[in-house]
């Protein structure tokens, strides 16, 4: 587990320890590109888990998903159901998709991440075998990509499956709170708001969970990631008070109702609208509007 969490922390820090900045990942059979794409980080963040008893591939995977704008963190298949054990609610929740690779309980593992998280779980395998294929999907996972393939087509295909469990977005319709999810500027009271990648982050979650309470650790997660430690969560209090106040002077009404000891609170008042283009975002993340982003089929060799 401190392994795993080490090589997260050095990967989201820049290290590209054995590679160079213009390599291509290719160990695990799979392809990215040589950049990191552009349409990334206004305030979202993708967090993948990698499962695999080789240590070398899912270093691969990790250091490939980083170069793709997507934070991840590699685990043995033990580290993984300790991790599983024990994780936090609000750290499961903040984990967009699961890539499960070559490890002797792949038959297990997916009933067993099902039962604590919604998040997809895709299966990569070398094998194009049909009995291999079947197996795997019988044992629980959403979907079976065979390597080679591109990173950019596993992140569709995630979405493709979150998108799925909640029906194709609603056109924005007018309303007097509307986020996009896709970087794109949130509009409040009919008007463009510029706001800091993570005031935009913040906004995003909290109409994800529109009306419900949700902790200061949960915002933590959802902005910062699950294994940060370079910041306390107390930076959550003066973020949300400086969104709080652009939204007040642009609403005229609290939007952010805050409690000590309970959390925040998006509460839009009685006959006020608010557009929330997916009520169970808190499910499936932020990656479904990646997807809009990016074409759906992906040259392997990009």
């Amino acid at each position: 587990m401190r392994r795993a969490a080490r090589e997260y922390r050095n990967h989201n820090n820049g290290s590209r320890e054995g590679m160079s900045s213009n390599s291509i990942v290719a160990e695990p059979g799979i392809t990215t590109t040589n950049r990191p794409r552009q349409v990334r980080n206004r305030g979202e963040r993708l967090m993948y888990i990698i499962v695999d008893d080789r240590e070398s591939v899912a270093n691969s995977y990790v250091g490939g998903l980083v170069r793709e704008g997507v934070s991840s963190i590699g685990f043995s298949s033990g580290e993984f159901w300790d991790w599983l054990q024990s994780a936090s609610e609000s750290d499961l929740a903040a984990v967009d998709a699961f890539l499960l690779g070559d490890c002797d309980a792949r038959g297990s593992l997916p009933r067993a991440m099902r039962k604590r998280s919604s998040a997809p779980i895709i299966a990569m395998s070398g094998q194009k075998m049909l009995k291999n294929t079947l197996e795997l999907f019988e044992s629980g996972v959403d979907d079976v990509v065979h390597v080679p393939i591109h990173l950019r087509e596993i992140l569709a295909r995630t979405a493709a499956i979150a998108r799925r469990r909640v029906g194709e977005l609603p056109r924005p319709c007018e309303s007097r709170i509307q986020v996009f999810f896709n970087g794109r500027d949130p509009e409040i009271a009919g008007h463009a708001l510029t706001l800091p990648r993570r005031e935009l982050r913040i906004l995003e979650y909290m109409v994800s969970n529109h009306g419900k309470w949700i902790t200061k650790t949960q915002i933590f997660n959802a902005v910062y990631g699950i294994f940060e430690s370079t910041f306390d969560e107390s930076v959550i209090e003066s973020h949300v008070s400086k969104l709080r106040k652009k939204l007040r002077d642009r609403l005229g009404f609290d939007a952010i109702v805050a409690r000590r000891y309970v959390g925040y609170r998006l509460d839009i008042p009685a006959g006020e609208t608010l557009d929330v283009p997916m009520r169970e975002l808190d499910e499936v993340g932020i990656i479904l509007n990646r997807a809009h982003a990016v074409p759906a089929a992906y040259p392997v060799n990009n």
